[in-house]
């Protein structure tokens, strides 16, 4: 069967893949924290039809012969640029400026998002729109962490007897600070933000969420007791409340990529449609 027949199928398949993620980019053009993904082709392996020789003193050197087999989907590629500012003023809404990503209890595991539209439940802890319990860490009066990772609840502060908190507000910092009664205002937690050592290498799991991979390098986000919570912000971005970071999706470069797929598509096709007909002629030799 002819080589050809084959790298054209290759070729279908993997400008299909583009096609397939290119859409999935335009679609989610307007998802809160969605990162877009391109594809990365390479060929396949190469048929020796001549190896190489080395010259003598008698004849020169030849370089080998090889055909190739098609092309195969090497990778697709996360793009984390940052995403635009979109204005909410909702006091939960939280976005992040720079690296990093906000942790969600989903049971037993955690995963990470770019997404922080958030909200107060009935119980009060703060969620994603899934119901993922957002991750922080309890403060000591110091402004210090006290240990591990923590539900963000507005009850991590217990204020003197018959104060109340009226209000709260999420600073650059990431620190929840509550507003009570009594006029004092006392920090409750702070936000956990996650970054990792290869981004690229996570895993998307949907709602806008990843999960650490082999590749991925394990989270750098837990405070050890006693760490002053704004310091342990180390190489991750700065919060801003009241906003959300929109999709990253260039949508000029997206329809430029489908166009792109569709004549590398039509491309391949014609290659198969060729060598039909050239195994047609050879069909008809019989007769």
């Amino acid at each position: 069967m002819l080589r050809s027949l084959f790298a054209g199928i290759s070729g279908l398949r993997t400008n299909q893949t583009m096609l397939d993620v290119t859409g999935n980019n335009i679609a989610n053009a307007n998802t809160t924290g969605f990162k877009s993904s391109s594809t990365i082709f390479s060929d396949t392996l190469s048929q020796m039809l001549t190896a190489a020789s080395g010259g003598n003193a008698e004849r020169g050197g030849t370089n080998p012969v090889q055909v190739g087999l098609g092309v195969q989907l090497a990778a697709t590629s996360l793009n984390f640029n940052q995403g635009s500012a979109q204005t909410t003023g909702r006091t939960t809404d939280v976005m992040i400026q720079g690296d990093g990503f906000f942790v969600l209890a989903d049971g037993a595991e955690n995963l990470y998002t770019r997404a922080g539209a958030f909200t107060f439940d009935n119980s009060g802890t703060l969620v994603a729109p899934n119901g993922m319990r957002v991750q922080g860490y309890a403060l000591d009066a110091a402004g210090d962490a006290t240990g591990a990772m923590v539900d963000v609840r507005l009850d991590l502060v217990t204020p003197p007897a018959g104060v109340e908190l009226t209000s709260y507000s999420i600073s650059a910092d990431g620190k929840v600070r509550g507003v009570y009664s009594d006029g004092v205002q006392r920090d409750i937690c702070q936000l956990a933000v996650a970054n990792f050592t290869n981004p690229m290498g996570l895993e998307k799991v949907g709602d806008t969420a990843f999960r650490e991979s082999a590749n991925s390098g394990a989270p750098n986000a837990d405070l050890a007791a006693g760490t002053p919570a704004v310091a342990g912000l180390g190489q991750r971005g700065q919060l801003m409340a009241g906003a959300l970071e929109m999709s990253n999706v260039d949508l000029s470069a997206e329809f430029t990529n489908l166009i792109l797929a569709q004549r590398g598509f039509q491309a391949s096709s014609r290659v198969i449609t060729t060598s039909d007909q050239v195994l047609e002629e050879l069909v008809n030799i019989k007769r």
